[in-house]
């Protein structure tokens, strides 16, 4: 008997302290470059979307891997590519942690909506707000004092 499987995921994660750093004329590179990640890993992204202080991914992920190690491959390539090119500024990366939530077959077109939209989503939300809201959403228990990286100074 053969194996099948789809798993899709919704991912989401961001730069660390949530700093703006994922800017327009960059993010087109940075989503390309993000693609070509998970195709490497024998996956496909169906979606990818957000703002400059995080990313929405939609991911069939292969089941070879656990997606701890496809996540964490995903960040760290991508960052080290960032932090390569010429035109990047300040230091590139990616807060610690992330979400991945489950999606069904019959929602995929409503995540892959709503990664579309995060420009809309965020005139009104935080990422805070809304990653806190995919929490509960999916009952996941979490102590909010250990959810968000804070810089710290001096």
């Amino acid at each position: 008997m053969s194996t099948f499987t789809k798993l899709v995921y919704h991912i989401v994660f961001s730069t660390k302290y949530r700093k703006p750093l994922i800017r327009d004329t960059f993010c087109r590179r940075l989503y390309e470059y993000i693609g070509g990640i998970i195709r490497g890993q024998n996956g496909f992204l169906i979606e990818v979307g957000g703002v400059e202080d995080h990313v929405h991914l939609l991911a069939s992920l292969s089941p070879v891997k656990s997606v701890s190690d496809s996540i964490r491959e995903i960040k760290a390539n991508a960052s080290k590519w960032s932090n390569e090119l010429s035109d990047v500024t300040s230091r590139f990366e990616w807060q610690k942690g992330y979400g991945a939530f489950t999606v069904s077959y019959s929602q995929i077109e409503s995540v892959r909506h709503y990664i579309q939209n995060q420009h809309e989503h965020h005139q009104t939300r935080t990422f805070e707000d809304e990653y806190i809201a995919f929490l509960k959403l999916h009952n996941i228990a979490f102590d909010r004092q250990y959810l968000f990286e804070t810089e710290h100074y001096g």
